[in-house]
């Protein structure tokens, strides 16, 4: 199904829809504001052509971005009443203004909202306060755009709804690594709740938490082969099915559609401000939040440290700077810790992984010698 038909088929039970583009909207805000939050992440799996993207975007954009702009300009009118952008990496902080340009045609084009996330250390440049005004703009654009207002107690209320879901994808995570469900099925799980109802996608994750057996498919507790698997998007479904034939498990995972995105929440507040402060300054490390860089290595050796991996698989995508840069540095470090590292690059040209099966083969038999 197309992630326009699943948008579709919630319209007769959602008011409003707001379309947020990558990396880690505020999420919890809009919902309690009576949104439907959708996150246009991972969208190989609906878009395969770049006939709209390529008129406004260079070939070597990575594709997060090309997929982005062919999602939204090809989207029909009555899907998403608006549109949420940030500053995360330069590409993506560019694109507001191309997009604009896209939907100047359409008849009912959603409304566009941007917010300004600080990219320096809180305690460094003293940039709570401007956070804060960031946010409370927000509050208001969105009260005066569509008449809704924010409630403190809504907030607390969509809080815990994504706290609860944040809890089952490490809950499923887990799950994972004890080698009771795929990996390839965590990663559906995950990329279908970025098209769902929080309600539902809850619904969906309790039940197959609760109809898989919790005894392992392999009773030894950490296999010899054992990886976290690191990038902006988890490997395609083929290339996971490989890293399984090849005995490999994927005991954790740095990826930023999965880990990056639910290692935390913030206390309960109704307070919007707090909160995000609280948000983004504890976020988990990502290279696209650059103030968190230099935590990237820390975080990446306690979660080496709690599964007690011995590969670290890098799923690069092409012309992403902001990964590229760091993954050299990250690859000494690993190696000095006497872990073993694979660095795949995927394209929009090759994203089966069926140019990549004979290092992975390789890198299996490295890992169990």
């Amino acid at each position: 199904m197309h992630a326009f038909d699943e948008i579709k088929a919630l319209r007769k039970d959602i008011s409003k829809t707001i379309g947020c583009f990558p990396l880690y909207p505020p999420l919890e805000l809009f919902h309690s504001m009576g949104f439907t939050p959708f996150v246009f992440w991972d969208l190989r799996h609906f878009i395969n052509s770049f006939n709209t993207a390529d008129k406004h975007l260079q070939a070597y954009a990575c594709s997060v971005s090309r997929r982005l702009v062919e999602f939204i300009c090809s989207t029909p009118d009555d899907i998403i009443d608006a549109l949420f952008m940030y500053n995360a990496c330069d590409t993506l902080r560019n694109l507001p203004e191309i997009i604009n340009c896209c939907l100047q045609e359409k008849v009912n084009k959603p409304r566009i909202f941007k917010m300004h996330i600080p990219m320096a250390p809180e305690e460094q440049t003293k940039t709570t306060d401007y956070l804060s005004g960031r946010i409370t703009a927000l509050i208001r654009e969105l009260e005066e755009s569509f008449g809704v207002s924010f409630s403190p107690e809504r907030f607390r209320q969509s809080i815990a709804l994504y706290r609860k879901m944040r809890l089952l994808n490490e809950k499923l995570e887990k799950m994972v690594a004890q080698n009771i469900i795929s990996y390839n099925l965590f990663s559906l799980i995950t990329r279908k709740g970025l098209f769902a109802k929080i309600e539902n996608h809850i619904e969906e994750m309790e039940s197959i938490a609760a109809n898989h057996s919790s005894s392992p498919k392999n009773k030894h507790d950490v296999p010899t082969a054992s990886v976290i698997i690191s990038g902006i998007l988890p490997p395609p479904p083929s290339l996971i099915d490989a890293l399984e034939n090849y005995e490999i498990r994927i005991v954790g995972n740095d990826i930023a559609t999965q880990r990056r995105s639910y290692a935390y929440t913030p206390g309960d507040t109704g307070d919007p401000c707090l909160y995000y402060r609280d948000f983004y300054h504890h976020h988990f490390p990502c290279p696209t939040l650059l103030y968190k860089s230099d935590q990237r290595l820390a975080a990446i050796k306690n979660l080496i440290y709690n599964t007690r991996a011995r590969g670290f698989i890098f799923i690069g995508e092409k012309f992403c700077e902001y990964e590229y840069f760091e993954i050299p540095y990250l690859e000494k470090k690993l190696r000095e810790m006497g872990v073993f590292t694979l660095h795949l690059e995927i394209s929009v040209d090759d994203e089966s992984g069926a140019n990549y099966m004979t290092r992975l083969e390789a890198f299996a038999e490295l890992l169990k010698s």
